[in-house]
């Protein structure tokens, strides 16, 4: 990845040795993605790598589970306020075993990541492409639980958090008497909520208007309190109805998983059980069977 490369060449960020030529996926996530950006705005960057094979799957370094000092696996790689060309990066790039189980467990930050708008994706390789195809897997009627969790906790933040003076937020406090970028964060959470219930996918600019509208403190804290409760209300509707299933696809998001692991480091039928793959040969053969009987 040509911007990881750049900061480490200029000593600003320290990365694992693994990590820069490992990174499969990288997109800007913030108010650039979701279209209410300013020329001020932070670039907030996410995405995933693919560890080495042994740190994958440490039994091939003789690791027992449960047994003894245990190897400490890459989970996440973090460094933030990086400055740049005049931007500020904040930089998050999780290992994909990771990366997929929170996707997986519907957290909003992540599963947002894979719908980022293509002009936001800094980096995508053939690994990377193919989980942003099937990205829609990662979509259950979990979203209501996660979303709206994340939705409160951005109203409760409105009502109680003290900003620190001379920051950003202090700014907007000052000139709205709320914090506006929590207040648009709720509104957008239970939107995107909406999206995913009513068709399966997600446009995260859809709404940008909106969000825009709230950030310039055309919203008082009641409406926002007031368009919570109604969409909240709305959303418990679309639960319901919603064709996506109550649980995450976990044997097909397993599947796309050891896809991506094969992809990088070929054939693990030798590593790892891959049932999908029984059930395809036992398909097979009984096809076989079949003809020739």
């Amino acid at each position: 990845m040509k911007l990881l490369k750049n900061l480490q060449n200029e000593n600003k960020i320290h990365p694992p040795k693994f990590l820069i030529d490992n990174v499969h996926y990288a997109t800007i996530m913030g108010s650039m993605a979701y279209g209410c950006n300013t020329e001020e705005s932070d670039y907030d960057v996410y995405g995933f790598c693919i560890p080495t094979k042994n740190d994958i799957f440490p039994h091939l370094d003789g690791h027992i589970e449960g047994f003894g000092r245990q190897k400490k696996r890459f989970d996440c790689w973090q460094e933030h306020h990086i400055q740049h060309n005049k931007k500020e990066y904040d930089f998050s790039i999780f290992s994909i075993i990771r990366y997929f189980h929170l996707c997986m467990e519907a957290n909003p930050n992540m599963v947002n990541s894979l719908f980022t708008p293509q002009d936001c994706v800094l980096h995508c390789t053939k690994i990377g492409q193919h989980v942003r195809d099937s990205r829609t897997l990662f979509l259950s009627k979990k979203c209501l639980h996660t979303f709206r969790g994340y939705a409160f906790s951005q109203i409760h933040k409105l009502e109680i958090k003290e900003p620190q003076e001379g920051t950003r937020r202090a700014e907007y406090v000052k000139n709205f008497n709320f914090d506006v970028k929590f207040a648009y964060h709720c509104i957008r959470l239970l939107l995107e909520c909406e999206q995913i219930f009513q068709f399966g996918d997600m446009d995260l600019r859809r709404d940008r208007e909106i969000y825009k509208s709230i950030r310039r403190g055309e919203w008082t804290v009641q409406r926002i309190k007031e368009f919570f409760e109604t969409k909240e209300k709305y959303l418990e509707s679309l639960y319901e109805t919603s064709s996506l299933p109550y649980e995450p696809r976990e044997a097909e998001i397993k599947k796309l998983l050891i896809e991506c692991l094969e992809m990088q480091y070929g054939n693990l039928s030798n590593v790892i059980k891959c049932e999908y793959r029984e059930n395809e040969d036992t398909v097979l053969v009984n096809k076989i069977r079949q003809l020739l009987s």
